[in-house]
């Protein structure tokens, strides 16, 4: 463990020590960016910097060589005891729920096509403003969320609306750190979902809307190619917008022998 630690974080300091002196670093920038850790610390900010600007570099590492489908980031609006809902799925919304109606649909298999019956979809979004029960008040608790079960041969449905992209929070030091930058604050609309079976490995991932803004600059870094999708009208209901999407997992790891 101290071998790994001194490894790590030795590497991390060696890498902070040469961007000084790559880029000619002042004692007056030193101070502000102290000062702008301490503020962040302060704000409460530390899991809001790690999820936007960090967690996809390590989800890519620690998931290059995995099979089956892409994952990404898990993001900081997961609920975990989001309900199972009932047959025919669809997520709890308001009776004014605003946004353009979607349905979406395919199979849950493993690594090798094979269907997994009663893998479990654990589904979340953004409302039509881009904001999330559970986070925003006037977001009513559990809209948006829930649980799906594949039937016998891998399938699964869900009902819905279409996300909007929305910005991360900030109005604090992380938000002054991007508009220094002249970053912008953007995510670009996307479904999230953790797609679990028994004896696989769950997958934590999110599905892009091409038609967003942002995909090509998302503020978090977390878009992934064969995680972008399109949305046509559905056949038979030309007012709902569909896409089809399957997601293979791969077995479960064992665990390392100590």
């Amino acid at each position: 463990m101290g071998n790994r630690a001194d490894q790590v974080i030795g590497d991390v300091l060696k890498r902070i020590h040469e961007a000084i002196v790559d880029n000619d670093v002042t004692y007056d920038e030193y101070q502000a960016v102290k000062q702008w850790l301490i503020d962040v610390g302060e704000a409460g900010e530390w899991p809001l910097f790690l999820d936007v600007f960090v967690e996809s570099a390590v989800e890519q590492q620690v998931y290059r060589d995995r099979e089956g489908s892409q994952g990404t980031i898990l993001g900081p609006y997961h609920l975990p005891d989001a309900p199972v809902l009932d047959a025919p799925y669809e997520l709890p919304k308001r009776d004014d729920e605003q946004g353009d109606r979607m349905h979406f649909s395919g199979r849950v298999v493993d690594h090798e096509g094979n269907p997994l019956a009663g893998a479990v979809l654990d589904v979340w979004h953004a409302d039509a403003k881009g904001l999330y029960s559970g986070f925003d008040p006037s977001v009513p608790e559990g809209i948006l969320r829930g649980k799906v079960i594949a039937d016998d041969e891998g399938r699964y449905e869900v009902r819905s609306i279409v996300p909007a992209p929305y910005t991360i929070p900030h109005d604090g030091p992380t938000g002054k750190m991007i508009a220094a930058a002249d970053w912008h604050p953007w995510r670009p609309a996307h479904i999230h979902l953790i797609v679990s079976a028994d004896g696989y490995e769950a997958l934590t991932t999110q599905l892009y809307i091409d038609s967003s803004d942002y995909l090509d600059d998302d503020v978090a870094s977390a878009v992934k190619d064969n995680l972008v999708v399109h949305l046509e009208p559905k056949e038979g209901e030309p007012e709902v917008l569909h896409f089809d999407y399957d997601f293979a997992l791969a077995p479960a790891r064992t665990p390392a022998v100590a």
